[in-house]
């Protein structure tokens, strides 16, 4: 699975980060997400489905490949 993340849409609050710290960091400067996994086994899909689902800017997809 691929994680997709919108950063113009980022609102930064920081849900992803707390949801799946594996796969998100948030930029100090701004606060901002962003990926440090862009493919995400089975191991991490549910946490970052979580991301998904909390994300109050909907800036988050998971993609099948």
């Amino acid at each position: 699975m691929r994680v997709e993340l919108d950063e113009p849409k980022c609102v930064a609050s920081g849900q992803c980060v707390m949801a799946s710290p594996e796969v998100f960091d948030q930029r100090d400067e701004d606060g901002i997400a962003f990926l440090l996994e862009e493919k995400v086994g089975d191991d991490l899909i549910a946490s970052v489905e979580e991301a998904v689902a909390i994300c109050p800017a909907a800036a988050i997809r998971l993609v099948q490949e």
